[in-house]
């Protein structure tokens, strides 16, 4: 029989626990709500249906991991190919989670998305166990979480970005209750993230520096030796990772003209030149911001974002140290350097149209910890909260980045076709491991007399596990077509590189729609 006493009482004993276990949701709700806003449910999202095409390198690599160790095919750009087995510019490292995961539940075109969200409700009550919010507190930061949609939209992808920014989260949440507590446990598991992040995203390791600095103030000697050696330790490994797993993309993934003008011109020169371009991308880094915040154009309203973000944090920062809340004002200042850092870092090394987001993983974190700043009004919160529905909600018009992809009879139908085509014509080569054998070229597009060819990549999902993809542009594939090392390659029907294939008398594997897939030998 109920007895009201007896519940009320339980749940005053594990209210921490029913908080945390309820915000472990918060994710399942937010993909739940952004999935019934336009006419679906989570399971209807389908990775073939999206515009994306980094979700099929990711989806394809783990395939082949998870079947064989590691694909049997190279992936690469313009048929580059890794030092050592088969992936891609990105190494395996990033998506780990997922193969753990993979382990336990297999490998489908939803386990991405079902594994993004498992990670982010992890995140989510971890967080609360190791901070303990408020009421209130927990409130904001339901409001900041559904406010920002593209962490939900990330969530419901093929992409390894939520995996970034569960783990950030969970690192935050670390160091606050660190603070609170000094617990040698909790500095382990934020050396243990932070290297771990460093490797999968390199710009990550300014959060690697906050471990370090919480070791040097409790033991300067053996904690400045010590955080060199892991520091060092993870950029070696890094590198090896990089050079050894990763093949090279079809432009260099980081500008370093900037560090070689200190090398060959001087100090001097180098100086001048690294603030000369500071200025110039930081003047279009703030017009893409202002475009974003006027029309709703995604780098821009990313950018514009970050940099309110940025300035709550340096703000709060402030409070703190004027306060003498010393502990928050390290927590925050070390956040607002690492916003400062990778805003650098984007100006310097990375095409802002490219390179715009990689600033939501710290978003992400920004997030969580705006929404536990000590403060009585909240007015920060609601201005980020107003600003993230304006830019994200109201300004959002663009499909490409914010419609999650959906499965359509059509797009299944060819899937079907594909799969079965592909599954009784291509026959993994497993005598050399891994080979070109098992590669199949995929061109950008291809050119007919009037118009531009679009290849219908998407297809690519129906491969056989273990098939590797080379991404080509169609100039590199006709000028070598007869010295390609891939064994198949795939056309737009109707293009020029479909005639010149026809004129090889290439054997057709299998033709539909805006795809044909040759092979060559």
């Amino acid at each position: 029989m109920f007895n009201l006493e007896k519940t009320l009482t339980f749940l005053k004993k594990n209210k921490l626990w029913l908080k945390a276990v309820c915000f472990a949701f918060l994710p399942w709700l937010a993909c739940f709500i952004s999935c019934r806003l336009q006419g679906y449910s989570i399971s209807d999202v389908y990775l073939p249906a999206s515009q994306w095409n980094d979700e099929l390198f990711y989806f394809k690599q783990v395939e082949g991991i998870m079947n064989y160790g590691y694909p049997y095919g190279y992936f690469g750009f313009n048929e580059s190919r890794a030092d050592m087995l088969s992936f891609a510019a990105w190494s395996p490292v990033l998506v780990f989670p997922w193969l753990v995961l993979s382990l336990f539940f297999g490998w489908s075109l939803m386990s991405p998305v079902w594994f993004n969200i498992i990670l982010m409700g992890l995140a989510m009550f971890l967080f609360v166990m190791l901070v303990q919010p408020g009421r209130k507190q927990l409130g904001i930061l339901t409001l900041l979480f559904l406010t920002f949609t593209p962490i939900t939209r990330f969530t419901l992808s093929g992409m390894p970005e939520a995996i970034c920014f569960s783990m950030l989260i969970l690192f935050y949440a670390l160091s606050y209750s660190y603070l609170k507590e000094e617990k040698k446990w909790k500095l382990i598991l934020q050396f243990v993230l932070s290297a771990l992040m460093t490797l999968m995203r390199p710009y990550l390791i300014l959060f690697l520096l906050l471990p370090c600095a919480f070791w040097i103030y409790k033991n300067r000697k053996a904690g400045i030796i010590a955080s060199i050696l892991i520091i060092g330790a993870t950029g070696v490994l890094y590198a090896a990772i990089n050079s050894l797993l990763g093949a090279d993309y079809f432009t260099p993934l980081f500008n370093t003209a900037w560090i070689t003008t200190f090398i060959e011109e001087g100090i001097f020169a180098g100086i001048y030149n690294m603030l000369r371009q500071l200025w110039t991308m930081g003047r279009s880094f703030l017009q893409y911001a202002l475009e974003g915040i006027r029309s709703g154009f995604i780098p821009g309203a990313y950018f514009a974002a970050f940099l309110l973000m940025l300035l709550i944090l340096l703000y709060q920062t402030y409070k703190n140290i004027r306060k003498k809340n010393y502990k928050q004002a390290i927590l925050n200042g070390h956040l607002t350097f690492c916003f400062v850092g990778m805003w650098a870092a984007l100006l310097l090394m990375y095409k802002l149209m490219e390179g715009g987001r990689h600033l939501l993983t710290f978003m992400a974190v920004g997030i969580v910890a705006v929404s536990v700043m000590e403060t009585r009004f909240y007015k920060k919160s609601m201005i980020l909260c107003l600003a993230f529905a304006y830019l994200f909600t109201y300004k959002a018009s663009d499909a490409y980045e914010y419609q999650v992809p959906f499965a359509t009879q059509e797009l299944k139908a060819n899937l079907s076709y594909w799969e079965e085509t592909f599954s009784s014509e291509l026959i993994l080569d497993t005598s050399q491991k891994p080979s070109y054998e098992n590669v199949v070229i995929w061109p950008y597009n291809d050119k007919k007399t009037n118009e531009a060819g679009v290849f219908d990549w998407q297809i690519l999902y129906a491969l056989p596990a273990g098939f590797g993809i080379s991404c080509c542009q169609v100039d590199y594939v006709m000028e070598n077509l007869d010295s390609l090392e891939s064994r198949y390659v795939a056309a737009v029907p109707g293009g020029e590189l479909d005639a010149m294939c026809a004129e090889r008398n290439y054997e057709i594997i299998g033709r539909m729609n805006d795809v044909v897939v040759y092979r060559r030998k």
